[in-house]
């Protein structure tokens, strides 16, 4: 969705590529991800996607301390190559969309895009009502509009679908992805537990 400053993501993720191999690193080596990490932690607004996030990130922790809310932390498993890189965790602490970006702002190396300059771009995930039956509203045990009201973009990101759902209830929280930036508010307001609706993270596609 960003358009601006390609040239400029694309020379980052070469030549700090090349600078990573370089330093012995090998990219070939940064996939020992686990399915629960894929799955579950989320990278920083403007994070590069695969090899090149790891070949510029540089572990620094810059981004997290920048975090006026404490949402970023860094991946601490031993052995794992994620260990040093930010993540956040959309249940527990979401990503509350700053308009000054200010972890992309302290990031020394463009591993989270410099060209990202508008938090309404960002694409870190995908929300989705991955688990209907536990959504009260879809279920028609409540109407609850929780993860609508607590989204940033609010009516364009989510919206509550009228309609049969199918399984008794008459609203459906229904996502764009192609606006969904992906913050996790939504995940982390859901009153079910475990959450109805989360967030699938951009690099684990």
């Amino acid at each position: 969705m960003i358009t601006k400053g390609i040239s400029r993501r694309r020379f980052v993720q070469t030549g700090l590529c090349g600078l990573a191999l370089g330093g012995g690193i090998g990219v070939s080596l940064l996939r020992d991800s686990s399915q629960v990490w894929a799955q579950t932690f989320i990278r920083p607004p403007g994070a590069l996607m695969g090899d090149p996030f790891y070949a510029a990130c540089i572990r620094c922790g810059l981004c997290v301390e920048a975090c006026p809310y404490e949402t970023l932390r860094l991946f601490d498993y031993v052995g794992s190559a994620d260990t040093g890189t930010p993540y956040f965790v959309a249940r527990e602490i979401p990503c509350e969309m700053c308009v000054d970006i200010p972890c992309v702002q302290a990031c020394p190396t463009g591993a989270l895009d410099p060209a990202l300059e508008d938090i309404k771009y960002a694409t870190m995930g995908v929300a989705s009502l991955s688990h209907p039956h536990l959504c009260n509203s879809y279920v028609g045990a409540a109407f609850c509009d929780s993860c609508f009201r607590a989204c940033p973009l609010q009516g364009e990101a989510i919206t509550m679908k009228v309609g049969a759902t199918g399984m008794g209830g008459m609203f459906t929280p229904t996502v764009d992805p192609d606006i969904c930036t992906g913050c996790g508010k939504c995940e982390q307001a859901c009153i079910a537990q475990p959450a109805a609706i989360r967030v699938s993270p951009s690099h684990a596609e």
